[in-house]
């Protein structure tokens, strides 16, 4: 690999073995989205394909004018619609320019990505608030099914737990709602903006300083009449179901089965900057808080439910611990102090990971991970009897944390590392690249570093070249869209 390269910033791991398919692994660097083959590493499949990517008649093999056919020829002035001469091109042929170069400055990073029904890639592109989603085919190619722009920045992503609605939250609180697979049916709805008329008239008003306001009112009533401003409605289904007063950081939705004081019931957790952790009830009942929380005193932005433990939940975020919880009794079990020295610290990850006794041929396997931003070391903790976290075990990689995903098939964790800033460091670069994904088996009771031929395949062929030479600007823009925790921690007891 030459020059420095885009980190992996989301993983995901597709299971399609009951489909009788190969498993797919999802990644997203910079802009784009990657598939690749999790038996060979072989990639599928990228999104968006590269502006230069050779067309469809070049790529079946039509000649064009640069092999053997001379310069092409000069392009003939048109007549403007006017009757004039200009240069400009046909219509025909200015839009896909024009569209070329608004996708390529739409967005710069993906920062959230998710799957659905293991045949769905649903992704947040960053500045333009857009998500969208992808089918996945059998040969792992990605298509793009829909796009549906919100109206704030979004920071939370996941799925109801029948994976069939998408749950997104934005940065101002609110939590909407909208189908995985848009209905075909459903019609945008305009609201029309009642017109503005004044209460008052000239009867019930008698002095000349109110007179003078009523006129000016009614001159305003009758200048919306004439120019009614449209109201802004999102053109898809969708509701909003939940708001907080804060920004929102997370959130997962559960599926809890039947007990002896409640029957099966689904719920969505959130976790906001003003260290609020909200158990609602699921949709449609999302309205219905059932409890708040308490116990942390800075942000928190990481929430994990064990899938072998439904019950209990480990949260963490601006504070130096973890919480374990049973959510439902909103009662801590436990305050976990992370191993560092440092009190200004970051949970930048959770996860929670288990294998059968029969994946990849190894014994049965229930670890959580824990990492912190901008940090080499991943954290392997135990849920022990009484829904206790154990620390196990650090493991140190040769780069920043970023993302993991466990691969079933192989009993394996893949880890993302930071491949542009040096090690410990959020804004200090490297001069060389290094390779992006490093792999983890559990051997002897103990996770150890392993060879993969998926992952030294995925790390032989790299992801995207960072361009040459960016300015200190452009390098704190790209530290930024990985390394923006840091930013959600109030300083000096302020609010804002």
């Amino acid at each position: 690999m030459v020059g420095l390269q885009h980190p992996f910033q989301c993983l995901q791991y597709v299971n399609r073995q009951p489909t009788g398919l190969s498993d797919v692994l999802l990644a997203t660097a910079g802009r784009e989205l990657f598939s690749f083959d999790v038996s060979s590493g072989q990639r599928l499949d990228v999104w968006p394909q590269p502006v230069d990517a050779p067309s469809a008649d070049e790529s079946s093999g039509a000649t064009t004018a640069s092999e053997g056919q001379g310069p092409p020829e000069k392009r003939r002035k048109l007549s403007s619609p006017a009757g004039g001469e200009g240069d400009a091109e046909p219509e025909s042929e200015a839009k896909p320019k024009e569209s070329k170069k608004d996708d390529s400055n739409s967005w710069t990073n993906i920062p959230l990505l998710t799957v659905a029904q293991s045949k769905y890639a649903v992704i947040m592109t960053g500045e333009d608030k857009c998500v969208r989603v992808f089918s996945l085919a059998e040969d792992g190619k990605l298509q793009q099914l829909s796009a549906r722009t919100m109206p704030k920045k979004l920071s939370a992503l996941t799925l109801t737990p029948d994976e069939n609605t998408i749950l997104v939250g934005d940065k101002f609180g609110d939590v909407y709602a909208f189908p995985l697979i848009p209905s075909a049916d459903y019609v945008k709805t305009q609201p029309q903006a009642k017109p503005y008329e004044p209460s008052a008239t000239n009867l019930t008003v008698h002095t000349k300083r109110n007179l003078e306001s009523l006129e000016q009112q009614l001159k305003q009533a009758a200048l919306s009449k004439t120019n009614p401003e449209e109201r802004v409605v999102l053109n898809f289904e969708h509701q909003v179901i939940i708001g907080h007063v804060s920004l929102l950081t997370n959130m997962i939705s559960v599926a809890r089965p039947a007990d002896a004081n409640v029957g099966a019931r689904n719920y969505i957790l959130t976790a906001d900057r003003d260290e609020h952790i909200r158990v609602s009830r699921g949709i449609p009942q999302a309205h219905v808080i059932e409890q708040f929380c308490f116990g942390h005193t800075s942000f928190v932005n990481n929430l994990c439910v064990p899938s072998w433990e439904t019950n209990v939940l480990i949260s963490g975020g601006g504070d130096n611990y973890l919480l374990v919880w049973n959510w439902l009794e909103n009662q801590i079990l436990q305050k976990v102090q992370l191993p560092v020295s440092e009190t200004d610290v970051t949970v930048s990850g959770i996860w929670d990971v288990s294998f059968s006794p029969a994946a990849g041929d190894v014994a049965s396997v229930q670890t959580i991970f824990v990492t912190l931003e901008g940090s080499t070391q991943l954290y392997c903790y135990s849920l022990e009897n009484g829904n206790t976290l154990t620390l196990k075990q650090t493991l140190d990689l040769c780069g920043n944390v970023l993302d993991l995903a466990a691969i079933d098939s192989k009993g394996t964790i893949v880890v993302s590392v930071d491949t542009l800033r040096q090690p410990n460091s959020t804004t200090t670069w490297k001069s060389i690249s290094q390779p992006p994904l490093e792999t983890f088996r559990v051997s002897a009771g103990k996770w150890a570093p392993i060879e993969d031929s998926m992952v030294l395949s995925i790390n032989s062929e790299g992801t995207s070249i960072v361009p040459e030479g960016l300015d200190q600007k452009k390098q704190t823009e790209l530290n930024d869209a990985v390394y923006g925790l840091a930013k959600l921690r109030k300083r000096d007891g302020s609010d804002d």
